[in-house]
Parts: C-alpha cells; sequence; structure tokens
C-alpha cells in the first residue's frame, strides 16, 4: 500500500466498522485496502484481495460502454452483482467514489467503494427520531392540514408566536397572526396544495410581544403520502429581520464610501454626509464644524473650550426644505454645554441621548426656539458624533428622529461612527489641499509601498505616520524586497529634514537600495554604495547653488537587513539608524548590538555587518527615531517605552504595531514615523533539500537522480524535464569552472528554486553560441525555461540560481 492510499483511506474515515463494507481501487482497477466488512460482504479475507484485479469479483462482465462512462463521473451508485467466496452470486448496493489524481498525491486516481451492510442492533424508531426532529428543530416550523388548519407546531415556533401549540391547533393563519400579510401567506399554503409544488414567500410581520417589525422568509412545502396525494403542508420560516437590517447598513455604508468626499469642498463634503443619513438612519441630520476649520488652521489638541461655537455647513430632512432647522447655514451658534454636540465634543466619543422631560425643560432655559423645534416636531432620540480625522477635532454631526418610532441603538451609533469617520477624513483632505497640495503631488512619486509581502520568509505589518506640521511631510521610509533563494530584505531609512525635497531624495535612495539588492549585495556593500549617491546627490545640490535639490550637509540614515528562512541567519548593518530591536518567542525584547556606522553621505568610512540565528517566530522591530526621539524625551526614555511595548503579547503584528505607536507617540507627532515589524518564518527539511557534490563529472549523472527523487517526493514531476536541464546545467559548470566544495540545494517554497554554489568567485555570464560551437547554450537554455536566474557573491564563493513557478493546482 502506497503512502498515497494510505493518506486517502484515513480521509475517509477508514475503520473497522463491521457495519460497512470498504474497499479501495486504484486506477489500475487493482485493489489495494480491503475492510472487515468487504470480508463479512464476500467471504474473501484481505490477503486473497489485496493487489489483485477487481475484476476477478465482479459476477458477470459490464458494458464496455459503461465502463469508459465511469471515467469522467465524480461518483457512481448502483448494484453491482459480485461473486462471494463460496461460488455464490451478491447484488451488492455499491457507492463509488472517484477520486482526482492531485486528491490521492500519486499521478493517477482511484476509487473509493462503500457498501452497507445489515445492522447487528435495531435501529432506533425512526417515527420517534422525525418526531422529535420536528419538535426540536431550531427552525420554526408548522404543520397544517389540507383545510390549512393548523395541526403541529414546533417549540420554536411557539416561542416566536408567543402562543403554545393547544392554543392555535385547529386555527388559520390569519385567525392566530392578526396581519394583513397573514392572508398572503394563506394564499401560497393553497397555493401548495393545489399545484403540489413547494411555495416560497416573504413577509413583514408585527408578531405579538415584539417591539418592531419582523421580516420572514417562508417555505411553504405541500406533504404527500405514499400514493401521491397531497395530504397537508409544511411551513418553515427564518427570521432575516438582523440580516436585513444588516444588508441596509452594509448597503448605507456602501453609499456613503461612493457619494461623501466626492470632492476637495467641505460645505459640499459635509452635506453629502447629512444626504446619506437621510432617510434611513435619521429623519433629521446636521454637520457643525469648529469655526477655525474653514481657514485651513489645525485645531488646538484636546476638546473645544466653553462654550462650544460651531457654523452649520449642511442639514437634510425627510421634511421638504428642513423646517426643523433652527440655525442657518454659515451662521456660528453657541451650543450649551448639556447640548449632545457640545457634551459628545468634550468627551471625544459619539453618544446616544433619548429626549426626555426634564432634558427639555432645561433646554428650554438655554435655547428656547431650539427646544421649541423639539417640541414641535416630536424629537424622541438623538445621536451625536465628533468628527475627528488625523488626531484632530473638526466638529460634529448630528442625527436625530421624529418620524420613526425606534430609538437610535448601538448599532446605528456604529453605522453613524462610520460614515462620520469617512466624511471627516474627506473634509480634512479638503482642509489640507491648499496648503499641502504641491507637497502632496510631488510625495506621489516616492510614495512609500502600499502592499508589502516577506514571501514564506517572514510576517510583515508596518505603519507610517507623517508629521502633522506645517513643515511638511519628512522622507522617511521603509521597503521589503524578496530576494533569491527564498531570502528578504528589510530596509529602513530617514532622510534629513522635512518637505518637498526630502521627499524626493527618499523615493530616489527606495528605488537605489531595490536595484542594488537585485544584484545581492551583502548589507555592508549595499551601504558603502548608498553612501556615494548621497554624497552624489549632496554635490549636485551645491553645483545648483541651492535653487533645487538638497542643501550640501544633505544626509540620510538607514539600516538594510537580508534573512534567509533556510539558514534562520540574519545579516545586518546600519549607518547612523537607530538600532533595531528583537523580540524572542518568549517576548524577551533586546536591542541588538549592530555596529553603528557613519551617516550615508559622509563617505570614507566603512560599514559592518552583523550575522546571528534567529529561532523562528522571532520579530525584529525596525523604525525611524521618530519613533523613540520627542521633544521633551530623551532618546534612552523612548528605547525604555518601545522595549516595554513590544514586551506585551499582542495577538498579531499588526495589532503589536498599533499598541507600539499608542505607547510612544502623542496624537500628533512632531515628526515622521516609519515601522517595520517582521516575524521570521522557517524553510525546515520538509522544503529544502541539499547534496554536497564530488568535483568529477560522474556525479551529475547521480545529482540529477537525487534531484528528480526529490521532486516526485514533493509532488512536482510536472517540473522534472527543466529541473534535470537546470542541474545538469549548473552542476557541469561547477564541476568545469569553478572550484570545491560544490553543493546542490532545491527549495520549495512558493516557487521551486534550484541553487548550485561552489568556491570559485567567478560568475557565469550569458554569450550567444556560433552555430559550429559544441556549447555555450546552457544558460541560454537555463534563462528560457525559468521565472529567471542569477549571481550572487557568497563569502565562500559564489551562488548560482534559477527558480520556475509551481504548477497550478
Amino acid at each position: 500500500m502506497t503512502g498515497a492510499e494510505a493518506a486517502g483511506g484515513e480521509r475517509a474515515g477508514w475503520s473497522e466498522d463491521p457495519a460497512t463494507a470498504r474497499a479501495v481501487l486504484d486506477a489500475r482497477g487493482t485493489v489495494t485496502r480491503w475492510s472487515e466488512g468487504a470480508r463479512r460482504l464476500l467471504g474473501y479475507p484481505a490477503a486473497e484481495v489485496v493487489g489483485r484485479p477487481a475484476a476477478r469479483l465482479l459476477a458477470e462482465e459490464p458494458p464496455a460502454e459503461r465502463l469508459r462512462s465511469l471515467r469522467a463521473l465524480p461518483m457512481w451508485h448502483g448494484t453491482v452483482p459480485l461473486r462471494h467466496r463460496d461460488g455464490r452470486r451478491v447484488a451488492v448496493d455499491l457507492l463509488a467514489h472517484h477520486r482526482e489524481p492531485d486528491r490521492v498525491g500519486g499521478p493517477d486516481g482511484g476509487w473509493f467503494l462503500v457498501s452497507p451492510l445489515a445492522r447487528s442492533r435495531p435501529p432506533v424508531q425512526e417515527d420517534a427520531l422525525l418526531r422529535w426532529a420536528f419538535d426540536q428543530s431550531r427552525s420554526t416550523m408548522a404543520l397544517y392540514d389540507t383545510d390549512l388548519r393548523l395541526l403541529r407546531a414546533n417549540a420554536d415556533a411557539e416561542r416566536v408566536l408567543g402562543l403554545p401549540e393547544a392554543a392555535i391547533r385547529g386555527l388559520r393563519v390569519p385567525e392566530f397572526v392578526d396581519e394583513p400579510q397573514s392572508i398572503r401567506i394563506e394564499e401560497g399554503m393553497r397555493r401548495a396544495l393545489q399545484t403540489g409544488e413547494p411555495q416560497q414567500t416573504r413577509a413583514v410581520l408585527h408578531l405579538a410581544g415584539h417591539e418592531r417589525d419582523s421580516i420572514w422568509t417562508l417555505s411553504l412545502v405541500p406533504l404527500r403520502d405514499e400514493g401521491g396525494t397531497v395530504r397537508g403542508v409544511l411551513v418553515s420560516g427564518h427570521d432575516m429581520t438582523e440580516e436585513q437590517l444588516a444588508r441596509e447598513r452594509l448597503a448605507l455604508l456602501n453609499e456613503a464610501s461612493s457619494r461623501v468626499g466626492s470632492s476637495l469642498d467641505i460645505a459640499r463634503t459635509a452635506q453629502e454626509l447629512a444626504d446619506v443619513a437621510i432617510p434611513r438612519l435619521a429623519d433629521f441630520a446636521t454637520v457643525d464644524l469648529l469655526p477655525t476649520i474653514e481657514g485651513g488652521e489645525d485645531p488646538r489638541v484636546g476638546p473645544p473650550s466653553s462654550p462650544v461655537m460651531l457654523r452649520r455647513l449642511a442639514c437634510q430632512s425627510v421634511l421638504e426644505g428642513c423646517p426643523e432647522a433652527v440655525i442657518e447655514h454659515g451662521t456660528v451658534a453657541n451650543y450649551p454645554d448639556g447640548s449632545p454636540a457640545a457634551e459628545c465634543l468634550a468627551t471625544g466619543r459619539p453618544l446616544i441621548r433619548e429626549v426626555t422631560t426634564a432634558g427639555l425643560a432645561a433646554w428650554e432655559r438655554q435655547a428656547p426656539e431650539r427646544a421649541e423645534r423639539v417640541r414641535r416636531f416630536g424629537f424622541h432620540s438623538v445621536l451625536a458624533v465628533p468628527m475627528h480625522a488625523r488626531g484632530i477635532t473638526l466638529g460634529v454631526a448630528t442625527f436625530s428622529r421624529h418620524r420613526s418610532p425606534e430609538p437610535f441603538e448601538q448599532d446605528d451609533l456604529l453605522l453613524g461612527e462610520e460614515i462620520t469617520a469617512r466624511a471627516a477624513v474627506s473634509i480634512d483632505n479638503a482642509r489640507r489641499y491648499a496648503r499641502e497640495r504641491y507637497t502632496s503631488l510631488t510625495l506621489q512619486s516616492s510614495l512609500l509601498p502600499q502592499r508589502l509581502t516577506g514571501q514564506a520568509a517572514i510576517e510583515i505589518a508596518s505603519r507610517y505616520l507623517p508629521a502633522s506640521t506645517r513643515a511638511g511631510v519628512g522622507g522617511d521610509w521603509f521597503d521589503v524586497i524578496p530576494l533569491s533563494g527564498s531570502r528578504v530584505g528589510l530596509v529602513v531609512g530617514d532622510v534629513v529634514g522635512h518637505g518637498i525635497q526630502a521627499s524626493a531624495a527618499m523615493g530616489r535612495l527606495r528605488t537605489a537600495v531595490r536595484t542594488l539588492a537585485d544584484v545581492d549585495l551583502p548589507p555592508d556593500e549595499l551601504l558603502t554604495h548608498l553612501d556615494d549617491l548621497v554624497i552624489h546627490l549632496s554635490t549636485a545640490a551645491d553645483d545648483a547653488n541651492g535653487a533645487e535639490g538638497p542643501s550640501g550637509d544633505f544626509g540620510a540614515t538607514c539600516l538594510y537587513a537580508v534573512y534567509d528562512p533556510v539558514s534562520r541567519r540574519c545579516a545586518m548593518a546600519r549607518a547612523g539608524h537607530p538600532v533595531p530591536a528583537l523580540v524572542t518567542p518568549d517576548h524577551v525584547v533586546k536591542f541588538l548590538d549592530v555596529p553603528g556606522g557613519p551617516p550615508l553621505g559622509l563617505g570614507g568610512l566603512p560599514f559592518e555587518v552583523t550575522e546571528l540565528e534567529l529561532p523562528e517566530g522571532s520579530v525584529l522591530a525596525l523604525y525611524t527615531d521618530g519613533l523613540v526621539e520627542a521633544r521633551g524625551r530623551d532618546i534612552d526614555e523612548g528605547l525604555d517605552r518601545l522595549r516595554q511595548a513590544l514586551g506585551r503579547p499582542a495577538s498579531s503584528l499588526e495589532d503589536a504595531c498599533d499598541a507600539v505607536l499608542r505607547e510612544l507617540l502623542p496624537d500628533v507627532p512632531a515628526d515622521d514615523v516609519a515601522l517595520l515589524m517582521a516575524r521570521t518564518r522557517a524553510l525546515d527539511t520538509a522544503h529544502v533539500a541539499t547534496w554536497d557534490v564530488p568535483r568529477e563529472a560522474a556525479a551529475v549523472a547521480e545529482t540529477r537522480r537525487n534531484a528528480l527523487r526529490q521532486l516526485a517526493d514533493w509532488g512536482l514531476d510536472e517540473l522534472a524535464i527543466v529541473t534535470e536541464l537546470v542541474v545538469s546545467e549548473l552542476v557541469t559548470n561547477a564541476i568545469r569552472h569553478g572550484a570545491a566544495p560544490i553543493q546542490l540545494r532545491l527549495i520549495r517554497n512558493r516557487s521551486l528554486i534550484c541553487e548550485v554554489s561552489d568556491a570559485s568567485s567567478t560568475a557565469p555570464h550569458l554569450r550567444r553560441a556560433r552555430t559550429s560551437d559544441e556549447g555555450g547554450r546552457g544558460l541560454l537554455l537555463v534563462a528560457q525555461l525559468t521565472q529567471g536566474w542569477g549571481t550572487r557573491q557568497t563569502y565562500a564563493g559564489k551562488t548560482i540560481w534559477a527558480e520556475q513557478s509551481l504548477p497550478t493546482r
């Protein structure tokens, strides 16, 4: 029995259950598994059947056409005549599952056969089971006779109706559900009786004991006896109220996403928020902003001072002309301390207030005209949501109900908070637009990556917070760069200064790092080349006499790390950048002793590499100085707070990033902050295979065989031809032109990587072979047949690699 067959048996729940006969056939029809139940059915012990054709068990030859049709079927069932060991003919009810090749782990499929045997003990009475199933079902069900009178109602139906079965037995639906739609339900039941076809209907009912209407989908199924005569109707219902409300809220959120923030105009965005809330969330909505917002200024941090002054920018109502409104558009008005708007701004949280007699009396003393409108239109519930964006308070959105009888609930608060938050971001964007337009447009060309992936090597989470000051966005940046051999490069940098030039320089440095990393430079060499680039940028700035570009003292810091998931080793170097932090799997935090090196742009000084082995599940935290340095706090205090934040367990890296920012940063950071966190993974022996290769020509054939055997173990036979050619070419080149020791390594990750390493530093290169040449075409074939190939220098020599995409399953 092969491993694939054993796995197939386990997946099928293989056991020696004597009540079921089981057998497994391979694609050639040979029996590979034979259960005790199968022995009881046909009398053959496993030793007489396993390894032999299943056709020997047939009592008669099946038609050839039927056999051909089975190949395309995923499953087959029917009666098959089989031959018992004692010679008698046995008709067997058989269920056959056709297994696809990829499900059994081999190139061919097979069949899994089952047949029930006679039970050895009497089963539970089916009538009792059916009765219990009906009574205890969590579905709402009721049974009616052909006169449409109730015969049975299960426990859930009694709960929904608020009546016991005994009180309504013998009644029709309109007689115990006093709702207009009960007539339509009964008409559907009558159609089910007349046509014999199931009916579906939807009803909105206000049932006794329920505060609001409920929405139901009803299935009306005619019940037939053995002769096909319809004897009654089974009504089963599903309460769709919550689902419908959730869909309506989701639709409102979707509408808000498309309607709110369609322009960079503050008043228009505020009106869009009020419009989208009416009538599905509220009967009356207003949007009021702090007076300083329209001037583009940043309001002071914290709640506004009392009395709260707000400018009315928008309102909307279910009534034409918004007759409920007291404050005119554009007018600045005073909101008393006890008002919902002032209270939610003071706490910074949304709130729901019911309109009470005592509250209305207080309003009459403070704002009599507003209290009169509340009384006249019957306001009974108010939802006030503060408008926050990027750590500052913009104003408040107020939603009220006077026509809709239901008060606001927690779900309404969350919905109002969500659509208000989206509008707040759009309003803040409009507020900043004129002031930061030029900076934003330039920054678009060098934005940080929106999607980061560490492949199989690491799990990534990142945050970037620009400084919320008039100095503009700075030059903090980070990146995650896939490298050959399933390795990954991590980089964090900081360009000195703020504004458009720092942002542009950041984009150039990030592009340069990606280019240098692509040629597999080690961290110290990469920083050396980056240092030369910064010096070049500074020289160019001097030549331009400061008219454009960075000044002559332009500089930057950077940290670059390369992690290898196969060896679990990480090499890193830094140029004047803050030290990285390492969180071990048991939550011990330490700052790594990586030599500082000079900042980029000084020139002439070396950078040193630190290499260490990381336990799987370790977390590297790379960051810029804005995270740990702040006005009134020295860097040692910042590092200590970072250590504490990283040491607290978090459910995910994303949560860990948020926890770090909450611990170290104020609401409005004075400097840019970049944070990159990476949790290491490891590729074990199940993903990596390595062989030492003797430096002799005869070793090539054995190396090919080793590689092909490994591909077969991994189920990658489809890649065998190309892999055999790649291994032959790279190993042959290493034997002919390289130096011992020589090693072949296969890595199965999101692709198949073939690596050949030797002690020579001479790298091969592609060349066009002439017609008369007997060789010189190997690397060209490798380049044409693989997804990519390349060379990386190591301290012990070089590694040539080629990568193939895995077949689609």
